[in-house]
Order: C-alpha cells, then structure tokens, then sequence
C-alpha cells in the first residue's frame, strides 16, 4: 500500500494557471508560487464581489481518537465527488501547522485518494503565510518590549502584559519563560510565554479580516497590555499597526491549489479549533462561494468546537449562511467514545459502538440547534465490519438523517459519490440557509453566553469560574468588550472539558480557569480545564520519521 506522501508525489498535477482557468480566473489575477500554488490578487476579490454567492457546506464531526478521523480527507473527497457528479464545487481549508506535522497528528493535507497537493509545500512552508503571521505578532511583542526598555512613555505595567510571542511549533518549554536577562543593555526582565502561532490572535485577525483597511483596524485593536493606572494599552498605541499590516498585506491573499483530481481549492489561514476559533479565512470561504455553485469549507475538530465556532463566530462577522452541515463520523471513534482503547479499536466490537453512538447523536443534535439539516458521512476504514456498518445505518434512520457510507480515501472522488448526491439532495429540498442562526444574541454578558455554550452544546450542568476568571471577565465588560462572541478552548477529546469522559458525559460541570481579551479578532477566549495554548511533542514525534535525501526528495510526511 502507497503511503499518504508516495500518492501525492505520483499526482498528475495541472499548472495553477490552468485550475485557475477553470474557475474564470485569468492569469493576471494570480500570482504563482512555483507551478503547482499561487495567491489571488486583490483585484480578483473586488471583481466577483457582485457575483450571485453558491451553496456553502460545512464538514464537521463527532469527537475525535487522538488520531483524528478524517475530517479534512472526507472535505476534499466531497469535492472531488461533486466533479464526478457534474457540480462545480471549490473548496475552502485550513492551511497545517508545522505543530502537528511533526508532532502527533501529521500533516492536514488529507489522506490517500483524497489529498491537496503539492503535499509537502502545504505541510511545511507553503506559502510563506505561517511565518508572517508569526513575525508579525512577534514584532509587536519586540516593539512592546522596546517601548519599555526606552523609557516607557505609556507607563506599560510590565507585570500586566497580554500579549504572547508565538511559533508555529510543539515546544512546551517555551510555554513559560523570563526575558531580558543579561544587564541593562539587554531589556527589562520579565516573565513571558509563547503559544503556538494558529492560537494567536493575529492569526485569527489574518482569518476574519474583510480587506486591508480591516485588517490594519483590527491589528490596532490588539490589547497588549495594561499601563500603571489600570488603563488598556492597544497596539496602535504602539504605533505597530502599520507595520504589522505590511508583513501581512500578501499573506491576506487566499492560496489557490488542487486536489489530486484538480478541483480548486483555496487553502488560507489555519487556527486551530480546541484553543482558536478554527475556520479557514472569510476572504477565501466568499470567493470559493463567488466562483463555484458549491463551496465546501471545513471546521475544526467535533461539532462541540469548530462548527459552533463557525456558526457563532465566522458566520456572525462574515453574514454566512450554511445550507446544509456534513458529520464525518468513524465506527472506531464511536468505539473510542464507547471506552474501547485505541489500540483495540481494529477489533469488531457492536456493544462499544451502541455505547459510544450517543457522541454522534449528540453532535446531529447541535447541527440541528443552528437551524441546518445534516448529513453523516461514515469514513470507512477496513476494519469496520457488515455488522457495525448495519448498526449506525439503522440509528441514522431512527434520527431521520441521511447517511453515506464513504470510501474517500481508498478511491478519492469515485468513493464519495453517494455522499455528494445526498449533500445535494438535502439542500434542494431543506436548504438550511433560510433557517439558519446563531445559538446566542451576542448582546448577553460573557456568563450568560458562556452558560449557553456550556448547556446547549456540551450538555453540562452549568459552569463554574476560577477567581482569574471572575476578575478578568469584570475588567473585559468594564472595558466595553462584554457583548462579543465567546470562543472557548477546550478538550477537542470529550464534549466536557476533560478528555477522559468520552461520549456523551453526565452530570458536570465546565470550569472556566481565565478569559482572554481578543479585542482586534473581536472575541474573547475562555480557557477551560487544562487546554495548553503551545502544545507539546509526544514522546515519539512525528519528525523522527520525516527526511529528506540528497536530490531533495522528501519521505515519512504523512
């Protein structure tokens, strides 16, 4: 069997220009990055503004394994179907971080039949969008820094500083350091940290700015620190927002690539889920809307996370309306959700899967609160036996939901032409988009939101707030930042904030530990249980199997 790299380095790949071509795109409106990617221009935005918009599908899922279920694979698999069918469709991703790739998971390219390509560009510097994000949140923490070491005209408190330096790696001993040691000469000391650059409130700007002049307002709106008197300090105060947007003013521009069966694709901004809002750009979901009669976007994680996100958060800025949601479900993971260990989930096991179905039904019932109708597609693995399948078919009919039995990833867009022509079916005839809407007024307080979240998504019983927490939430509405969205980090492993209790958990209760202010994204972050903001690396890294051998030829990338 190929691995997920030996496939795509086989692909027959068209020019960008011609996927562009494809799309009504001339090659004045692009500008390419070698061959095989390339950024859109400006001007290519402002031209389509007006054009009529497509179908927007959501993908989400259930709660994942650790190794995740395929998510992305079943997105670009869709899409390629929708070709095989006769739709126009373009897709709209994530791009990966470097954090993932060598840590645990890999890389977010999809997997066998069903793959963006080039992989390994997209997987590892791609193009270029990752670093800026992380120079430019990285300038504004040096010119925070300097601003103190030259005076401190802004009387900037040093021991309330909100801002983070950040890098787009798995390094737990950045999590917690101390800088400017070394003598005068060297800076003020000081306690610091890093997260990992897809948690970083540039990159969530990068991802829900509408334009340029959108983007330098919200850089400006960062809050980066607190002065002597308690008063916020932003970084426009700073003076960083120029020169923050001119590092970022190409990385604004979607990616243009291909699948293995070259339908388009855009792939632009990579948040992650469990600790950032977890949506691909809004500039990139409204032009693949604009350009194909169907625009198949992605939200990280379970429906817990990336799709409430995404309707709560991405739709509410953008004014986005889903049609119709689709939940990538696999039988191993309803077995994880049923207690059976991941090292045992090849096994059949129907008693664990009866047990662990509640997490499916759970994740349809969320979909179901934002006014969309669903449509679970099933990522077959060839472990998965007649019975099991037999089993979630007959709960799907209970449920009154379609269900597609997928085989994405042995045979790209051949195995996903049953869930293609059920997407399309549904939203003929239940399109979600006139009865779609978000699951909270974001006038309430953040208590009143964060209650709602808690009880309608996660089924918990209600939350509950460390003293941080409490005294942070008080200085955010005392600011006027209280009527904002809520993004909440947590466990992408249970619908509660903590990772063991799996399926459908009872009787608990969310704790909220701190609250951060997003001001320039325009949310706040609740941090709950114990969510880390800069991951770490397993004890066997992904980057043990990655090399490179002397004419360039890149193994082990999966």
């Amino acid at each position: 069997m190929l691995t997920d790299i030996e496939i795509a380095q086989q692909a027959k790949m068209l020019k960008i220009n011609e996927i562009a071509a494809g799309l009504g795109i001339s090659e004045d409106d692009i500008e390419p990055y070698g061959h095989y990617k390339a950024k859109v221009s400006e001007d290519l935005i402002q031209k389509t503004k007006n054009a009529p918009d497509g179908k927007l599908i959501l993908v989400t899922a259930i709660n994942p394994t650790p190794a995740g279920e395929g998510k992305t694979t079943v997105s670009i698999g869709l899409a390629e179907a929708m070709a095989k069918i006769g739709k126009k469709a373009v897709l709209a991703l994530r791009e990966p971080s470097l954090g993932p790739v060598f840590g645990i998971k890999g890389g977010a390219a999809g997997g066998g039949y069903a793959q963006v390509v080039p992989m390994e560009d997209i997987n590892l510097h791609f193009t270029g969008d990752m670093h800026a994000i992380t120079a430019a949140n990285n300038l504004l923490c040096a010119l925070l820094d300097n601003h103190m070491q030259q005076g401190n005209a802004l009387g900037i408190d040093q021991r309330r500083i909100m801002i983070d330096r950040c890098l787009d790696m798995n390094d737990r001993a950045l999590r917690n350091i101390v800088v400017g040691l070394g003598g005068k000469v060297n800076g003020i000391p000081r306690q610091d940290s890093f997260r990992i650059t897809v948690a970083s409130e540039v990159m969530a700007i990068l991802c829900l700015a509408s334009d340029l002049e959108d983007l330098k307002r919200r850089l400006g709106n960062i809050l980066v620190a607190y002065n002597y008197s308690g008063e916020p300090v932003f970084a426009r105060d700073l003076g960083a927002d120029g020169s923050m947007t001119a590092l970022l003013k190409d990385a604004l521009k979607p990616n243009l690539i291909q699948t293995l069966e070259n339908t388009p694709a855009f792939m632009h901004g990579g948040p992650f889920a469990n600790i950032a809002h977890g949506c691909n750009s809004v500039r990139a979901t409204k032009l693949a809307l604009k350009l194909g009669d169907y625009c198949i976007t992605e939200a990280g994680f379970g429906a817990d996370l990336g799709a409430e996100k995404f309707c709560d958060i991405k739709c509410r800025f953008a004014g986005l309306k889903p049609s119709c949601a689709v939940i990538v479900a696999t039988i191993r993971a309803l077995k994880y959700n049923g207690g059976v260990p991941k090292t045992d989930l090849a096994q059949e096991n129907t008693e664990a899967l009866k047990k662990g179905i509640v997490n499916l039904k759970t994740h349809i019932e969320n979909i179901r609160k934002f006014g969309l109708p669903a449509v679970v597609a099933i990522n077959r693995f060839m472990t998965d036996t007649d019975a099991e399948i037999q089993i979630i078919e007959d709960f799907c009919k209970e449920m009154n939901v379609e269900v597609s039995l997928t085989e994405i990833f042995a045979k790209g867009g051949e195995g996903g032409t049953d869930l293609a022509e059920k997407v399309c079916r549904v939203i003929d005839t239940q399109d979600g988009s006139a009865s779609f809407h978000q699951l909270y007024d974001e006038k309430l307080s953040i208590k009143e939101k964060l209650d709602i979240i808690a009880k309608e998504i996660y089924r918990a019983d209600g939350v509950d707030y460390s003293s941080q927490a409490n005294k942070a939430i008080a200085e955010i509405e005392k600011l006027g930042y209280g009527q904002t969205p809520v993004c909440v980090a947590k466990t992408q492993y249970s619908l509660s904030d903590d990772p063991t209790k799996l399926g459908k958990p009872e009787n608990f209760r969310i704790t909220v530990r701190d609250v951060k202010l997003s001001a320039g994204a325009g949310f706040v972050v609740a941090l709950t249980g114990d969510v880390m903001i800069m991951p770490g690396l397993p004890k066997a890294p992904a980057a043990l199997k990655i090399d490179c051998d002397n004419n360039g030829n890149i193994s082990g990338l999966f």
